[in-house]
């Protein structure tokens, strides 16, 4: 069966070519531009991997993970950040929220599908 992803980003061009990327690999993607947005999908679907963006208008990727960690469809499932901060303090907020995995843009193509694949086989 299709893996269905969710990408959060408020960057039309980083949206894009994430679906592209993924979407190459078979796998099923659906974007949104902000993490409100993101939630709400979340609330009628059931996506199999998050991938989301740290700073976004409406709701940020930290309060993101945080809101889909507390909803029972969402405590196990992936969550990776994909964003331009890379500081130690960040990653360990990200960890703390409930993240799977952090990923620095700009990202390598073959790396995030490689990361995709590995987090979805768990």
């Amino acid at each position: 069966m299709e893996k269905h992803i969710l990408v959060v980003d408020d960057s039309p061009s980083i949206r894009q070519m994430v679906e592209v990327t993924l979407s190459g690999s078979k796998y099923k993607v659906t974007v949104a531009p902000d993490g409100q947005e993101a939630l709400d999908l979340c609330q009628i679907h059931d996506f199999d991997f998050v991938l989301t963006d740290q700073n976004m208008p409406r709701m940020d990727g930290l309060t993101l993970i945080k809101s889909l960690r507390k909803m029972t469809e969402y405590r196990q499932k992936p969550i990776v950040m994909l964003t331009t901060e890379a500081s130690d303090a960040m990653k360990a907020q990200g960890r703390a929220a409930g993240a799977t995995g952090w990923m620095v843009k700009p990202f390598d193509p073959d790396k995030l599908v490689m990361v995709t694949e590995k987090v979805l086989s768990r």
